[in-house]
Formats: structure tokens, sequence, C-alpha cells
């Protein structure tokens, strides 16, 4: 095993195209020998193989011509990066198509490219690949769905114990081209899709035991669904990977979009236009299996089966272990800093004095649990902005997190935490600030809170050198009293405290007293 790693390149670049029933997605990373990677490129093209396959049974001559076009310009792109193509893969059109002999002959001759047709089993396991690797489901029961054009994979799951694997065909390309005739869609139309799906989920399955904690969806549909309720809710992230949808939110969108037609749908905000025609069909899929599942919660997994290949691929060459190990997101947030070559002590020992301080406050202004987890990434990655320059470092901090994906943390988490860390110094939040007024009302005073909170622990450690080795802290009806214990001196410290105060005397509505005290 030593010889096999001294003898592998510094990095791999590997290229991984999923071809499925409605797109074909390629994505290129480069990785190292430390089991990480990063994407290079992530290329998509809306072949469509799936059209009137219901009907016909055969892949036509245009979606064929489609798939090569697109799969030539893939292998160009790839080519230019230098990456090796590890894994090519169709799923349910080409596994479903009379002529797919014909289809992959005709596609190797064009492109080179020999291409493996995996089963629904397969496909359910590179979802699954994927959905490890990026949320912590430890001891959790929880459900992953992928929903392609031409089929949805499931998996029940305990941890990274598989319970229930299973792949239906009830992809949205081949619900829509069964089942929808009129446009808009008829109401009988869509009991008839309803009762279709339902059925099917129950004959196998579905549901049965204990409800599970959420449902983290891959696909067009699940990124789309998305989409939408962000755009309804007025919120603007930097992605929808690791989203966080209810159950309620989808059933209302799901009614709004069945009174529409196909053109109405165009406009729809947060809805890619290619999938006007066939998203109902797939969110009746969603909902049906959320009712199933008897869960409220929806988590978007941006990546799905071409991750898993990539995944899959890196596992073969010994550069990711088989069993993926348990990822800590504490961990993961140390790792993000050192990669900007953060103060690692200073960014702990504020991280230490902010929970010491929450602590006292969080009862008594009703903080919760994932509060604190928020603060303390904020306060690990508060000072990270350095990476790019001490002049606004707060700033450059607000968008080295913001563009981050941070493991374990939503997108509209990772954008409170980027604001909390903002807030460390200079100027307090304000309506004029544009991160800040696209918060709710909600939302923008935890940010005044944390970011208070970690602000004033940043002061506490103003010469960066753990001055404070212990900090009692005790709210009153009146005041927060503060204590600070040291062998040493602490004048810096005790002038960092009352100089960065202010955010926090606003957002807690209470004076701070500061006081300094030697120990042993």
């Amino acid at each position: 095993m030593t010889d096999h790693y001294a003898a592998l390149p510094a990095t791999t670049r590997l290229a991984a195209i999923d071809i499925g029933t409605n797109s074909i997605r390629c994505i290129v990373v480069e990785a190292d020998t430390q089991g990480t990677f990063r994407v290079l490129d992530d290329e998509k093209a809306q072949a469509r193989l799936g059209e009137g396959l219901s009907e016909t049974g055969i892949i036509c001559d245009a979606a064929t011509r489609r798939a090569i076009d697109a799969l030539t310009r893939m292998k160009r792109i790839c080519a230019g990066l230098g990456a090796e193509i590890a894994a090519v893969v169709a799923t349910s059109a080409v596994r479903k198509a009379g002529n797919q002999t014909s289809f992959l002959t005709q596609v190797k001759a064009a492109t080179g490219l020999t291409i493996d047709v995996i089963s629904g089993e397969q496909e359910a396991e590179l979802a699954a690949l994927s959905v490890l690797h990026n949320f912590t489901m430890d001891q959790q029961r929880f459900a992953m769905a992928d929903i392609g054009g031409g089929s949805v994979e499931i998996i029940v799951a305990v941890g990274d114990h598989t319970e229930h694997l299973i792949s239906l065909d009830l992809g949205a390309v081949f619900l829509t081209e069964t089942c929808f005739t009129h446009d808009p869609v008829t109401s009988s139309e869509l009991d008839k899709v309803r009762k279709l799906v339902r059925k099917e989920l129950k004959t196998h399955g579905i549901g049965k035991g204990l409800a599970v904690s959420c449902l983290i969806g891959s696909g067009g549909t699940m990124t789309n669904i998305a989409g939408m309720i962000m755009a309804m809710r007025g919120e603007q992230y930097e992605s929808v990977h690791r989203y966080e949808v209810l159950h309620s939110e989808v059933v209302h969108m799901l009614a709004m979009i069945a009174r529409k037609s196909q053109k109405e749908r165009l406009l729809i905000p947060g809805l890619n236009p290619e999938r006007a025609d066939i998203i109902l069909a797939g969110m009746v899929v969603v909902d049906e299996l959320m009712r199933r599942l008897r869960t409220n919660l929806l988590r978007i997994n941006g990546q799905g089966i071409r991750e898993g290949l990539i995944l899959h691929s890196l596992q073969q060459r010994q550069l990711l272990p088989l069993r993926a190990p348990s990822r800590d997101w504490r961990e993961a947030l140390i790792e993000f800093g050192r990669s900007c070559r953060f103060d690692e002590q200073h960014a702990k020992q504020v991280c230490h004095l902010a929970e010491t301080i929450f602590t006292a406050v969080a009862a008594g202004y009703e903080l919760n649990e994932r509060h604190h987890d928020l603060l303390i990434a904020a306060s690990l990655l508060h000072d990270i902005g350095y990476f790019i320059s001490y002049d606004r470092h707060h700033r450059h901090t607000y968008h080295l997190i913001r563009h981050a994906d941070l493991f374990g943390f939503s997108p509209r988490e990772r954008e409170l935490i980027a604001n909390i860390a903002r807030y460390h110094r200079k100027a307090k939040p304000k309506i004029s600030h544009e991160s800040f007024a696209a918060l709710c009302p909600d939302d923008q005073q935890l940010v005044r809170r944390l970011g208070g909170i970690v602000r004033l622990a940043d002061g506490l450690d103003r010469r960066r050198n753990r001055q404070v080795k212990q900090l009692e802290c005790r709210l009153t009806d009146k005041n927060l009293e503060m204590t600070l214990k040291s062998p040493r001196e602490m004048s810096v410290e005790l002038y960092g405290a009352r100089s960065k105060s202010d955010l926090f005397e606003q957002a807690f509505d209470r004076p701070l007293l500061i006081s300094a005290k030697s120990s042993d």
C-alpha cells in the first residue's frame, strides 16, 4: 500500500459522465492522495433521450444525435483539462430502449466512448455514495431519492447501513408522457399520476416501519423544487446544495404549478425553463414520497449520481477508503480555516470565549443548540479574510464563507455564518448593507446577537496570545457581568472587550460590566 501511494502523482484529474433520460452530465475533478477533491468543471446537456420512449420503445434519431453532440463536446472538455474519463454510464432510458445496442454502437463509433449501462440498484448505490459524502447522518433513519427522467431510485438507511433499496419506473419524463395529455393537466390526470405513484410506493414497501428524519433528494426535480422555494421565500444563496424545504412548501408549490399551463410555468421564478413540461410529475413523486415516509423535511443534494461515479472511481484507485469515514463538521471548519492560513490558536480561543458567553445568555434569549453551532463556525472562521488582505478583511471573510461549501450547513446557515463573522469588527449591521438587508427579521436579530458575541470574544483576545485563561459570565436582570481571570495583567484585553462591546449591548439590550481578577 505504501509503495502504491508513493507512485501516485500529487494530484489526479478524473471525469465521469452520467447519461440520463433527460440530461447528460459530465463532472471533472482534481483529486489528491489525501482523499479530497475539487470540481474543475460540471457540464450539462439536455439530450432528452427519453423523448417518445414510452410510446415507441426506442431512442429516436434526433435524441441520438443530441447525445453524440453533447458527448463529443464533453470528451473535448475532459481532454482540454487533462482528465482521464473514468466512467461513462447510462441509466433508465438506455436500459429500456429496444434499440440499446444500436445506440451504444453509434455513440462508440462517433465518440470512441464505451458506455456502461447500469442497473437501477447501481444508480441508487451511486446516489447514496454522494449523500454520505455530503451529509452527516450518523444514527439517523433517513431516506434518499434520486429522481431522473425515467426512474426514481430510493434508499432507506440508518446511518451508512442500507435498510431498503429499490428503483422504480416513476421518472419525471416517463410519468409526463404516460399520464399527461392536456395542458394544463386535468384533475383526473393528476389523480391518475398520484394513484400510480402511491400504488408503486406501497407495493414496494416504501413507508413501512418508523418515520424517517428527512428525505435527501438529488436530480433535476429536486434542485428545481429548491430553486422555486428559494425564489418564493425571497432568498438568494450561492447554491441549492444542502438547501432545506418543508413538505408544506412542496404541497403549496405543487398546487400552484398544477393550475398553470406549460407556457405559464416558464415564468415561475427559480424553475429551469427546460423542465417546465416535466416538473409537475416529478413533484407528485416527491409529495407522495414524503407522505409515505412521514417526513416534513426535504434536504437537497446538489451533486447526485455523477459525484457518486467520481467517488467510486476514487475508491477503485485507492484514493478514498471503501467505507467513508464519519465526517465531523467542526473538523471540516478547521480544515477550511487552514486552507485559508488562519491563525488557528486565536480562532480556537475566540471560539472558546464565545461559547462561554453564549452559555450565559442562551436560556434568557431562546438561543438553541443549532444557534450554538452557527456561533462556533463564525468564531472559528471570523478572520479568514486575512487570506486575501488585512484591509477590509471582515468583508473578505463574508465572501469566503458565503462561497464555501461548509460541510454540515445549509445555504441559509452558511449565509448566517458569513454575516455573523463579518460583524466581528468595524461597522455594526445596517439595513444599508445588502447582505444583511436580504435576511428576514428573525435572522437579522440572530446575526446581531451572535455577531455581538463573536465581536466581544475577539476583543477579549486582542493580543492573540490567549491571555484570558478563564472567563466567568453571569446574566442578571440588568446587565451581563463578566470577569476575566489570568496570572498576567489584562489591560489590553479589558480595553479590547470594552471597545468591542457595542453590538453585544445593543443586541441583548444589556449593559456589560467587565472586570479582571488575577489567578494562580
